[in-house]
């Protein structure tokens, strides 16, 4: 026998005629439905528990919202926990300590894997040394992860030269990055201590916030002079005929 929800011309001229019943149609799915469906099966893909929140008290959204907090700070909690824990590591400096020849091998060149070494080569009765001995010892408390040495200059060199000091030599993983040699190169007795952390950190050996040389330029000085406010003459070019 044939199937009369068939889709056939025989059929439909059977509807027509009134002799078999019309085709049965499917039930229609809601726009709300669809989206149900939808929702069940994402929480069947991912494990989750559906809520629905619009039958939560203010009390319940509340509790909600509290435990979502707790969660987010204990995340936050347990990276900044991590993140000390590291930075302790290695951390462990601190101080500009005094080294010997002897001591040069293991101090510098065998310092460890991703340390920064900064060597200050001095002498006694030299001002500029003792000012950059002064701006590394602080410097040193503000970035205990680089090992800050000082070494008197021609007790780690023999026979090293008094023009060239104050020396600074900067290390990583024993080789050498960066030497600055001399007085111009240290730019004398007004070398200020924001300005030699900036040479450091130019070179990666602190990871100082210093991203511009912080030495006065010199228009800014020729303004000082003059009693001129700078920032009232922005509009003034170098390329005025002073």
């Amino acid at each position: 026998m044939q199937n009369p929800e068939e889709d056939t011309e025989w059929n439909d001229i059977l509807r027509a005629k009134g002799i078999i019943p019309e085709k049965k149609k499917d039930a229609e799915v809601t726009e709300e439905q669809l989206v149900q469906m939808l929702e069940n099966t994402i929480c069947e893909k991912t494990g989750k528990v559906q809520v629905n929140l619009e039958d939560k008290t203010l009390d319940e959204l509340d509790e909600l919202e509290d435990e979502e907090d707790e969660r987010i700070l204990l995340e936050y909690r347990n990276k900044r926990i991590a993140e000390i824990q590291e930075y302790a590591k290695k951390a462990k400096y601190g101080d500009v300590r005094e080294i010997s020849a002897q001591d040069y091998v293991l101090e510098v060149n065998q310092a460890g894997e991703d340390v920064w070494v900064v060597l200050h080569l001095y002498k006694s009765g030299i001002p500029l040394c003792t000012l950059v001995n002064q701006h590394l010892s602080s410097l040193a408390k503000k970035f205990p992860m680089t090992k800050f040495l000082k070494s008197i200059s021609n007790t780690c060199i023999p026979n090293y030269p008094d023009a060239n000091l104050p020396t600074i030599f900067i290390y990583k993983d024993g080789s050498m990055e960066k030497q600055l040699v001399g007085p111009i190169e240290l730019r004398g007795m007004k070398l200020t201590e924001p300005e030699l952390e900036w040479m450091l950190g130019k070179v990666g050996a602190v990871p100082t916030k210093i991203k511009n040389d912080p030495k006065p330029k010199v228009r800014d000085v020729l303004f000082a002079k003059l009693g001129v406010d700078k920032d009232c003459n922005d509009d003034l070019s170098d390329d005025n005929d002073w």
